[in-house]
C-alpha cells in the first residue's frame, strides 16, 4: 500500500508543475506534452488525411470556409494582441479545407489545420452558420484542447498503473475488480466530464470570436437548434457522452451571448 500512495504523490507532484495557463480560459491546464512535440505531428497527419481525402476547391463553399476561417483567425489575432499576448499564435499554421464527406462534422487539429466536412454545410446553411461551427473548431486548437486531451490520456494510464502496483500483493480476482472499478470511476467520473467542458469552452470562447469577426452570435443558437433536429434527439444521456447534451449546450450559448456581444463591442463591433 505503501507503494501505491508514493505512487500517487509522485503523481500528484507531476501534475503541479506540468501545467500552463490558457489566456482564452484564464485557467491552469494540464501540458504533459509540448506544443513544440505535438504540432508537427499534427501538421503531418492533417497533410496525409488531404491527400487521402477529395478537398473541395475552388467552389463557392470551398471559398466561403477560407473566407470565414481568415476571418475567425483575424479575430483571435485582436483579441490576443489587446490583451498582450501577441506571441501566441507564433507556432500555429493555419489552413482551411473543405472536404467532400457525408459526414455532419468539422474538426481542427493542434496549430490550426482545419477540415470542414461538406456534410455539415446543409445545416450551417450561410456563412454566420458556419462561422459558428468554425469558431467552435478553432478555440479547440486556441485552448489547446488537444495538449489537455493528451495530458489526460497519460494520466489516466500513469493511474491504471499506480492502481496495480497498489493491488500487487492481492489475488487476481482482487486485481482484476480494482481495475475495472478504476476503469469506470475515471471514464465516467473524469475523462467524459473533462471532454465536456471542453466542448463548453470551445462554444465560451466560439461565440466571442464570431461576433468579433462580426457575426452576430444569436445565429448560433439557430444553427445548434437544426443540429439537434438533424440528430431527433438519438444521443446517449449527459453523463455517457463526450458532449453536452442540445439541451444544455444551447442554454449555456443563450446565457453566452451578452459576453460575446460586449466582447465584440471592445473592438467597435456591435448588432442590432
Amino acid at each position: 500500500m505503501k507503494k501505491g500512495i508514493l505512487f500517487f504523490a509522485l503523481l500528484s507532484v507531476l501534475l503541479v508543475v506540468s501545467c500552463a495557463k490558457n489566456p482564452f480560459t484564464g485557467k491552469s491546464t494540464m501540458a504533459l506534452v509540448d506544443n513544440s512535440q505535438i504540432f508537427p505531428t499534427a501538421f503531418q497527419q492533417y497533410g496525409t488525411f488531404l491527400k487521402e481525402n477529395k478537398v473541395v476547391v475552388g467552389t463557392t463553399d470551398a471559398k466561403r470556409v477560407e473566407t470565414v476561417g481568415m476571418k475567425i483567425k483575424a479575430a483571435a489575432e485582436k483579441w490576443l494582441n489587446a490583451n498582450g499576448y501577441s506571441d501566441y499564435l507564433k507556432d500555429y499554421q493555419w489552413e482551411y479545407k473543405l472536404v467532400e464527406s457525408k459526414e455532419v462534422n468539422a474538426w481542427c487539429m493542434p496549430g490550426g489545420k482545419i477540415v470542414v466536412y461538406s456534410g455539415i454545410l446543409p445545416i450551417t446553411l450561410d456563412e454566420t452558420g458556419l462561422a459558428t461551427v468554425m469558431g467552435h473548431e478553432v478555440s479547440h486548437a486556441l485552448a489547446n484542447h488537444g495538449q489537455q486531451r493528451m495530458s489526460a490520456g497519460m494520466l489516466q494510464q500513469a493511474g491504471a498503473a499506480g492502481v496495480a502496483v497498489a493491488t500487487g500483493g492481492k489475488s487476481a480476482e482482487t486485481q482484476q475488480l480494482a481495475m475495472l472499478a478504476y476503469s469506470g470511476v475515471s471514464q465516467f467520473g473524469a475523462m467524459m466530464p473533462f471532454s465536456r467542458s471542453h466542448e463548453s469552452e470551445a462554444d465560451m470562447i466560439g461565440l466571442k470570436l464570431m461576433a468579433i469577426a462580426g457575426y452576430n452570435p444569436e445565429k448560433a443558437v439557430d444553427f445548434w437548434l437544426r443540429m439537434s433536429a438533424k440528430s431527433g434527439g438519438q444521443k446517449p444521456p449527459e453523463f455517457m457522452s463526450t458532449h453536452p447534451s442540445d439541451e444544455t449546450r444551447i442554454a449555456n450559448i443563450k446565457k453566452q451571448i451578452p459576453a460575446a456581444k460586449a466582447e465584440a463591442a471592445k473592438f467597435g463591433v456591435t448588432f442590432k
